[in-house]
């Protein structure tokens, strides 16, 4: 498709350790770098990588952003110069929130999206989100979410961010399952390849979304385990690739994805999607 720009993405599956900001953030780093050699324009990171989704102190050690945190984000993207996309713990005043950033090359906050879709058994830890923002840069509109914000009951933020022009959808995660689950019985990851092939067949935007994996340590689901099994799917819905599952299955992969202008916009999009199938609002 003319205009078409193919922009390689990493899908940085990290191991988290719960409550060692500093250690994770200094891990978060030899990853983008690691990437940055893979010849990748943007590294994707998981959700709340600096301290754990739910972690029980997340009111205490949550920071500001920008601060001490994403600066060290900013350091290692400038350093490698890349975007990279990444999940923190954020406080603003009173109230703390389930974050993302989007971090440019040269270091600066591009876009910070707070998650919205935020579990009951989370709501004790983060405060329900508050925007929804793109990011125009040199390889096309980015828009970022964060994990449950794309359930398939909650897809109207990934409708809206595609609507408000995002032509690539990144999204940090924590995808963690039962410590006894089995996964040769139970494979994981069919709600998430549904609601991102929606999105990405009605709109040709591609969707990525990135887990950690890990064991969770403190909060709700103490002795869960993160799996990873990171999920990239390309314009109209298909699967490019999937990450391994496993509590240790940290892994960097490189996904080309294809990132093309936007054919319709503004009132012309509900006719679009109802040539594709989709009636709703």
């Amino acid at each position: 498709m003319e205009g078409t720009t193919q922009v390689r993405v990493a899908m940085a599956q990290m191991k988290v350790e719960w409550g060692e900001a500093a250690r994770n953030l200094a891990h978060a780093a030899e990853l983008i770098e690691d990437a940055a050699a893979q010849g990748c324009q943007v590294v994707v990171l998981p959700e709340c990588l600096d301290i754990g989704w739910t972690h029980p102190d997340a009111v205490g050690l949550a920071e500001p952003i920008p601060g001490p945190s994403s600066d060290a984000l900013a350091e290692a993207a400038t350093e490698q110069g890349v975007w990279v996309v990444a999940g923190l713990t954020e406080r603003d005043a009173d109230l703390v929130y389930n974050a993302a950033v989007l971090i440019s090359p040269d270091g600066q906050i591009a876009l910070k999206h707070r998650k919205i879709n935020i579990l009951e058994i989370a709501q004790p830890y983060y405060a329900i989100g508050d925007r929804l923002g793109v990011a125009r840069t040199p390889l096309g509109a980015i828009g970022v979410n964060i994990c449950a914000d794309n359930f398939r009951t909650s897809l109207t933020f990934a409708h809206a961010l595609a609507r408000m022009g995002a032509r690539v959808l990144l999204s940090p995660c924590a995808w963690a399952v039962d410590a006894d689950h089995d996964d040769r019985k139970e494979p994981y990851g069919g709600m998430w390849e549904e609601s991102y092939t929606t999105i990405a067949r009605l709109y040709d935007v591609p969707v990525v979304g990135v887990s950690n994996v890990g064991r969770v340590r403190g909060g709700p689901w103490e002795g869960r385990k993160c799996i990873g099994c990171s999920l990239a799917v390309g314009r109209g819905g298909r699967i490019l690739a999937k990450a391994p599952y496993g509590e240790d299955a940290e892994v960097v992969i490189p996904v080309d994805l294809d990132v093309t202008p936007a054919q319709v916009k503004g009132t012309a999009i509900a006719g679009w999607l109802r040539q594709r199938g989709y009636e709703g609002p």
